[in-house]
């Protein structure tokens, strides 16, 4: 993404024009807020405000906050523009400083179409087009008719891909056929929920202070784990929410995700553009063989996007995250892919497969130092880790950012060392922990020349011009995913 100024021979659009009255109200919310923890803070003193002042001040503030907040957002909507071409999409903003943000539609790496409730309400979506960049690298287009930002998504996915319309032949860009392969249920989200290691840490924290308050008959106790029980209960109800009625479908122009309870959210990613991918499965989750599946993608760096946009998997069953995983990486390079995957979430050892930690690496990590390591295949590095948590890392070898060699001072003196693999920002942290010295630097050395043989041959990435020359390779994934 860049800024600067474009070709004044552009056609420029404005966004819907209730646009305002849709974000205008987080002037309101914000007052709320504000409100609720000078309240919080001291219930007394906002009494005896109240009471000095009379509550037709206070009114009058908070709807001359309201009005300049729906003001500004009136005109903050007249001075925002937008326009596309073949190669980028144009956004001019800003009411004091006027800025241009350019995005490049080849440096795309995932269109979301995004609806807030209110938005949901009033037909309004909001299209955010993310690009290979920084933490805010987003273009956001907000707010479109919903049907019209679908259409306008179908069309930058169609020129970022290099397909041609426009012509008596093809008009409009093509709306790219969609096979649905993963859905979660209500019950099932619930479910692992409930077995999560924050609601266990929660009801024993709550068994604690029943105890304390017994024993004691005080009952401050209680008020002192109210914050933790609204941090916990917060991070659930954002789980909950985020992940509600999650989708996932295989379509020529990129894996299609869907959920949301409040924010429905749209994704599409397209192919080859996740960095990395997590397979994880916590110890409550064992029984019923859950998994996890967390990807990272340039432009979801940022920690509020990591808990929802960076989720391929809420929770499934073993074969629905190694379909998740193939997804992303059809072709995992490995002459029997389900028994090496299968080593690599439930194995510990040597396997043939794996290379491990050797034995003195227990005094560092006693419990799992038998299950770290990693293999190589044609296509991707694979690191697994964990006893309690097991967890999968897969690392395609042309998205290895940079690699790096980390020794410890007790590394060291052990003759061990950890190589670590640098990725986008996200939730995946590629490391493969305490190695023998040798077999470290032996690894460094052959994931470089694996990365750049990989970067030197990947493929083009307007992937839709290989769909238009060789349409088998979609019809071989489909049958791969039914298979």
């Amino acid at each position: 993404m860049s800024t600067g100024v474009v070709d004044t021979g552009l056609r420029w659009n404005r966004v819907h024009p209730v646009t305002p009255a849709v974000k205008g109200w987080k002037v309101l919310a914000v007052l709320l807020a504000i409100a609720a923890q000078q309240v919080g803070t001291s219930l007394s003193s906002a009494q005896d405000m109240v009471g000095k002042v009379g509550w037709g001040p206070v009114v009058a503030v908070a709807a001359a906050a309201l009005v300049i907040g729906f003001a500004y957002a009136a005109i903050a909507w007249r001075m925002t523009r937008y326009a596309i071409d073949a190669e980028a999409v144009y956004l001019q903003t800003g009411v004091l400083f006027r800025q241009q943000r350019t995005a490049r539609l080849d440096r795309v790496q995932a269109i979301d179409l995004v609806q807030p409730l209110l938005a949901r309400i009033l037909g309004l979506a909001e299209l955010k087009i993310e690009v290979a960049g920084g933490t805010d690298s987003a273009v956001r287009l907000s707010y479109l008719k919903e049907d019209a930002a679908q259409r306008l998504r179908n069309e930058l996915l169609a020129r970022a891909a290099g397909v041609e319309f426009g012509t008596q032949e093809q008009p409009e860009a093509p709306v790219a056929p969609e096979r649905e392969l993963i859905s979660v249920s209500p019950g099932r989200l619930i479910g692992s929920l409930v077995r999560s290691v924050t609601v266990v840490v929660l009801l024993l924290g709550l068994v604690a202070v029943v105890v304390v308050v017994v024993v004691s008959r005080e009952f401050g106790a209680v008020f002192g784990l109210l914050p933790a029980v609204l941090g916990a209960g917060g991070y659930l109800w954002q789980r909950f929410a985020g992940e509600f009625g999650f989708r996932a479908a295989q379509s020529p122009d990129g894996i299609r995700l869907r959920h949301g309870l409040l924010e429905a959210r749209s994704q599409t990613l397209p192919p080859g553009r996740v960095q990395a991918v997590r397979i994880s499965q916590a110890v409550l989750w064992r029984g019923k063989d859950w998994w996890r599946v967390q990807i990272n993608v340039a432009g979801y760096g940022q920690a509020d996007q990591q808990q929802t946009e960076s989720v391929l998997l809420p929770v499934g069953d073993r074969d629905e995250a190694l379909l998740a995983l193939w997804l992303v990486l059809p072709d995992l390079g490995s002459a029997d892919p389900r028994a090496l995957l299968d080593d690599a979430l439930s194995g510990a050892g040597d396997s043939g497969s794996f290379v491990t930690s050797p034995r003195r690496a227990r005094w560092l990590d006693p419990l799992a130092w038998r299950r770290n390591g990693y293999a190589l295949t044609g296509r991707a590095l694979l690191v697994r880790r964990g006893r309690f948590l097991r967890e999968l890392v897969v690392v395609p070898h042309e998205r290895t950012q940079s690699i790096g060699l980390r020794q410890g001072p007790l590394q060291r003196r052990l003759g061990l060392a950890s190589v670590v693999l640098h990725s986008t920002p996200g939730p995946v942290r590629p490391t493969v922990v305490h190695l023998d010295a040798a077999a470290a630097g032996a690894l460094l050395g052959e994931q470089a020349a694996r990365a750049r043989t990989a970067r030197a041959s990947a493929g083009p990435e307007r992937w839709m011009q290989e769909l238009r020359t060789g349409p088998g390779r979609v019809a071989t994934g489909s049958q791969a995913a039914s298979s």
